[in-house]
């Protein structure tokens, strides 16, 4: 049973990071969702550990909490390989540079970035930096549980769209993704708002905690339907932005006064 528990988390660690984990024959392939996404929430918070880890050692060499979160954020994209980044800006081109669905969909497709794609990437990640940067101020604790939580959460909610859409094409990365068993979805969530509760601990108030997992349920709904009107449907890249969106969306409650 431990061996299963630890196989789960390293095909998420796998998929959602560039970290030399096991990576065979698949290299970072899409996991099974429909089996495991319950261990999407515990990557996640990995990779907010470590950027937790880098903010700390930031804040310890006595950087600006500006610098501090950009270096942050950096350690963060490299991680990850920008993976939910990338799906950000394709959805943002697509979204806001086609005309009918399939231009949509051929635009999401196109690997070169377009004006509102970069526009999507330059504001999330600055309101990250910001919000993360203002989160410091109040106590550099409260960042790292932030980092936690956020990235804890965020990946688990990602996934929302898979129960609440069909895939928007045959192929692709979103068709090849599994619709996550309901217990495996509710134990996911469960993990990924425990995570994302912490902040209370690190002087955010309870409340404030909560409106921060409150806000992060409401981006990835927002996203979940303008993928629905847009599109008719999900892709890989709605799952990235769906996942920058809630990041932001906790980031940016826990960063107010």
């Amino acid at each position: 049973m431990q061996t299963d528990v630890l196989a789960d988390i390293r095909a998420c660690l796998r998929f959602y990071t560039r970290l030399p984990i096991g990576v065979g024959r698949d290299g970072h392939a899409m996991p099974d969702f429909s089996r495991l996404c319950w261990a999407t929430p515990i990557a996640g918070a990995c990779v907010g550990a470590l950027g937790a880890a880098a903010l700390w050692l930031s804040a310890s060499f006595g950087l600006p909490a500006m610098v501090a979160a950009t270096a942050t954020v950096c350690v963060q994209a490299l991680v990850t390989g920008a993976l939910h980044e990338d799906g950000l800006a394709d959805v943002a081109d697509g979204f806001g540079g086609g005309h009918g669905r399939e231009q949509k969909l051929a635009i999401m497709r196109d690997s070169r970035v377009g004006t509102f794609g970069v526009l999507a990437l330059c504001l999330s990640t600055l309101l990250r930096v910001c919000a993360l940067a203002a989160i410091m101020q109040k106590s550099v604790p409260l960042a790292v549980f932030a980092l936690l939580g956020a990235a804890a959460l965020s990946r688990a909610a990602g996934l929302l769209p898979l129960t609440q859409l069909r895939p928007a094409r045959s192929d692709g990365a979103g068709s090849a993704a599994a619709t996550p068993a309901p217990s495996a979805m509710r134990a996911a969530l469960l993990i990924g708002v425990v995570l994302a509760l912490a902040p209370a601990l690190g002087a955010a108030s309870l409340a404030q905690a909560v409106i921060g997992v409150m806000a992060c349920f409401a981006a990835v709904m927002g996203v979940t339907e303008l993928a629905r009107r847009q599109i008719g449907g999900y892709t890989g890249d709605v799952l990235g932005a769906a996942q920058q969106s809630a990041e932001i969306a906790l980031l940016v409650v826990w960063s107010a006064n």
